[in-house]
């Protein structure tokens, strides 16, 4: 994987996906573990990731959308990766990572990978779902962990790897009208590659993570 060769924050909104946001009584943890105990028809959205990645080979990772229960109401929880890294450096993301061997599981995988990345223990964590896995253009099918997280709990990131670790509200993320569609033209002149992006505060969520927060709402409101 290499560092972005553009910057996703200057380009320019191409429009809105424009739903309407979800009702708070779908956003509290109770109706989300309700959600993922339902089978209900509904179509993820596809990405342009998956068409420009490498059909094969494609590393297995996971990561942990984690959705905090705070008194306001249900936050998700993201970290901002450091810019020394040479992938995705200074990108918004979900605590996670590839999988290895002795990983059960993509839930496993995933709980790992955030101990080790924020040191959130896995005490604090209810796992309730899967959404399907989002193939990335950096070669990778990574499959996003949905899971409740119950404070009061502690925080130790790693410094080798993480810059920040921040909360969005989830009924932020889980409207429409906060999902901008950008897009950048590829390199070779072929076309454009599309992408969304959720802009809070001064934080830049986009791509992969963005894709899965678009999911996300997909399944919330079927």
């Amino acid at each position: 994987m290499t560092k972005t060769l553009f910057d996703p924050g200057a380009m320019p909104v191409e429009g809105l996906a424009g739903e309407a946001p979800l009702a708070p009584d779908v956003l509290t943890a109770q109706a989300v573990r309700a959600r993922f105990a339902r089978t209900l028809p509904w179509d993820p959205e596809p990405s342009d990731e998956a068409l420009a990645a490498p059909s094969l080979r494609l590393r297995r990772a996971a990561v942990l959308l984690p959705l905090v229960e705070r008194p306001a109401g249900l936050s998700v929880l993201l970290t901002r990766r450091t810019e020394h890294l040479s992938s995705h450096a200074g990108q918004v993301s979900f605590p996670g990572g590839r999988a290895e061997e002795l990983d059960s599981s993509p839930i496993e995988t995933a709980l790992r990978e955030t101990a080790e990345e924020i040191g959130l223990h896995r005490r604090h964590v209810e796992i309730v779902g899967v959404l399907p896995e989002h193939v990335t253009i950096s070669a990778y099918r990574v499959t996003p962990v949905v899971a409740l997280v119950q404070p009061p709990f502690a925080l130790r990131p790693d410094p080798g790897e993480v810059a920040e670790i921040f909360e969005v509200p989830l009924a932020f993320l889980m409207s429409g009208a906060n999902h901008e569609r950008r897009s950048v033209a590829l390199p070779d002149g072929t076309g454009k590659r599309s992408f969304y992006a959720m802009p809070y505060q001064d934080y830049f969520i986009w791509g992969a993570t963005a894709a899965m927060l678009r999911n996300l709402y997909h399944f919330l409101r079927a």
